[in-house]
């Protein structure tokens, strides 16, 4: 009961902000980022604040882990990646997800012409373009048909990228609502 003698209610949890990272087949760079990201947030205190999730342009890989040299290098950075299961962007995504990030310039376009209204294309983003001085080109590198060298490499760009996102976050997710 409250002071005034009537049942207080709970207050209002807070809103989330939710972001979804999208690469290619949803098996190397956009788990990464996701795992990435959500490991970042919680961290420094915003996990109850941030849901991340991750997709694929395409549906090659739908239900399937993350490909195991994407697995290996998160397990190597102390990031657990064994839970991920690939899944196909959507345009349901948008309204789903308050910031879309693209790793590279082709998922960028995938993206922006599945939007119909313009508002659904302003969510999205590119990972790179947050990292302060980026220059021109904000595409992650797809380390599929590469070595495992390659994947440490990508991951090393994807937490650099997802740091200075989660940076550029706090402001929004330190003072309430990112929606409002």
């Amino acid at each position: 009961m409250g002071d005034n003698g009537r049942v207080s209610t709970p207050a209002t949890p807070p809103q989330t902000f939710r972001v979804c990272f999208v690469c290619t087949g949803n098996i190397c760079r956009s788990p990464m980022a996701e795992i990435v990201f959500r490991e970042l947030a919680t961290r420094r205190g915003f996990g109850s604040l941030v849901t991340v999730t991750s997709r694929g342009t395409g549906d090659w890989h739908v239900g399937e882990p993350a490909d195991p040299r994407t697995v290996a290098a998160l397990d190597a950075a102390g990031f657990d990646g064994r839970e991920h299961r690939a899944a196909q962007f959507q345009r349901a995504d948008f309204a789903a997800n308050d910031l879309i990030v693209a790793l590279d310039q082709g998922h960028l376009r995938s993206l922006r012409s599945l939007a119909v209204e313009q508002s659904e294309r302003d969510t999205v983003e590119m990972l790179l373009g947050f990292l302060p001085g980026s220059g021109a080109d904000l595409d992650v590198p797809d380390p599929y048909y590469g070595e495992p060298s390659d994947f440490a490499r990508v991951l090393d760009t994807v937490t650099r990228g997802c740091t200075a996102l989660l940076n550029h976050l706090t402001p929004v997710l330190t003072h309430g609502d990112p929606r409002s």
